[in-house]
């Protein structure tokens, strides 16, 4: 990115830290966390939410899918955020880390029995719906239990965010939620409303992800206001919440836009009181679900290069020692990212390279085509804006082993994820007997 910090060693600095130290102490690949540009970032959406709407009527929630650790949890807390989880993981993560299960959203598509027994169990803030099926278990659930949880419906209102169509959330065409025109979002409504297990509290709603048109959101509000409308005229029921969800873009590289949370959290919250004190409704408690826009940017890998080759006529090639098992957007969304030498930053000279991992798949790729400073093996280079959906959607693709993560400020750098080892990725291998396998211990690795 244009705004690199470098030190007198020519080194990067990230988070008041030299990464080559970093990289060094822990080892590559290596993922660094900026503890204090995630703290402002969290601080910037509570405080901009508190500024344009209504005192206690509005929270936020950290969508933990971004990026999830028992410290990223603690942090989250310790801003006076709550929790969006969407698995049994995400929520055992937060309730090791001592989160008040109160102050947790428990989202998702398609909840096991068994996760909706623990959040009933151990009382989450409320459940988001997102089909008929799941009304019917939890209120089966909820009834054995001797539980009323909250719930919000999800509601796809049928808008289309300008963005990739894997991270379009808010069609009518996707597997989230329920449609606000075809009557099954209100045929919930409806469920929820006969049940004596279930309490209903409002409506949810998510369009999409690295979102730059902030109209959208507008629009979102406003289809939401007209379902708001149709079941309360079949009804009677009016939400206490709106949940607006998140997907505020970042910048990936100096051509995105970059992205103000103060002017988003703003144009969502004049939205929303526009649309209701036009209609003479009392403000809903609004909530909203950042995730990318609180860690993306707060996120850089580092990783060892082992290969350059240029290949005449084609591109030149530089392999590190990481890939699409610690980072898959570029195989799946087509990513574009930014990265420089981390050991050697400033240079007059520039060539075109492409970044690979090392995984065995041609499209194993961290960087196409992208401007970088000459480059030899065993430099480092840094990938920016590699805090959300790259490690949290990590993989032991090659049986390769995920890398290690730290917290960083200026006062230091803390290990927040060990790097796993081979042992790590053999513990839950099982060889039957049948098979004659002689295990014997192998040195070396």
């Amino acid at each position: 990115m244009s705004s690199v910090l470098v030190n007198e060693r020519n080194h990067l600095v990230f988070a008041g830290q030299d990464v080559v130290r970093l990289a060094e102490q822990f080892g590559t690949p290596l993922y660094i966390y900026d503890e204090e540009l995630l703290r402002a970032n969290a601080r910037a959406y509570r405080n901009s939410l508190a500024e344009t709407y209504p005192p206690a009527k509005g929270r936020i929630y950290y969508a933990a899918k971004a990026f999830f650790t028992q410290a990223m949890a603690q942090l989250i807390a310790q801003e006076g955020l709550g929790l969006d989880v969407v698995s049994g993981g995400e929520l055992a993560t937060a309730l090791w880390a001592g989160v008040d299960p109160q102050d947790i959203i428990f989202n998702g598509n398609n909840k096991s029995v068994d996760e909706m027994t623990a959040a009933l169990h151990y009382g989450v803030g409320r459940f988001v719906i997102d089909s008929l099926t799941e009304i019917e278990v939890l209120d089966d659930l909820a009834g054995r239990m001797r539980r009323r949880p909250d719930v919000l419906v999800r509601v796809n209102p049928g808008v289309e965010a300008h963005t990739h169509e894997y991270v379009q959330t808010g069609i009518t065409d996707c597997k989230f939620g329920l449609g606000a025109t075809d009557g099954m979002a209100l045929a919930a409504v409806d469920s929820i409303l006969a049940s004596t297990n279930l309490q209903l509290v409002g409506f949810h709603c998510h369009i999409g992800s690295q979102i730059f048109e902030l109209d959208a959101y507008r629009t979102a509000v406003n289809a939401m206001a007209a379902f708001i409308k149709q079941v309360n005229l079949a009804t009677g029921y009016f939400p206490a919440e709106l949940d607006l969800g998140g997907g505020l873009g970042i910048r990936y590289t100096d051509n995105d836009q970059k992205m103000e949370i103060s002017v988003a959290v703003a144009l969502m919250s004049s939205a929303v009181k526009q649309v209701f004190q036009d209609k003479g409704w009392e403000l809903p408690y609004l909530i909203l679900e950042p995730g990318r826009s609180i860690v993306g940017e707060a996120g850089l890998a580092v990783y060892r290069v082992g290969v350059v080759k240029n290949i005449p006529g084609a591109r030149t090639y530089v392999a590190v020692d990481g890939g699409m098992s610690d980072n898959p957007r570029v195989a799946l969304y087509n990513s574009q990212y930014e990265a420089v030498v981390a050991n050697r930053v400033r240079s007059d000279l520039r060539q075109t390279v492409t970044i690979a991992g090392k995984c065995c798949e041609s499209g194993d790729l961290l960087a196409k085509d992208i401007e970088l400073g000459p480059v030899q093996r065993g430099d480092l280079v840094a990938v920016f804006s590699a805090g959300a959906y790259q490690y949290s959607m990590a993989s032991n693709y090659n049986r390769i082993p995920r890398p290690a993560v730290v917290m960083a400020n200026h006062a230091g750098a803390d290990l927040i994820i060990k790097r796993e080892t081979y042992a790590d990725l053999l513990k839950s291998d099982i060889v039957p007997e049948r098979f004659c396998a002689r295990q014997e211990h192998v040195v070396g690795l």
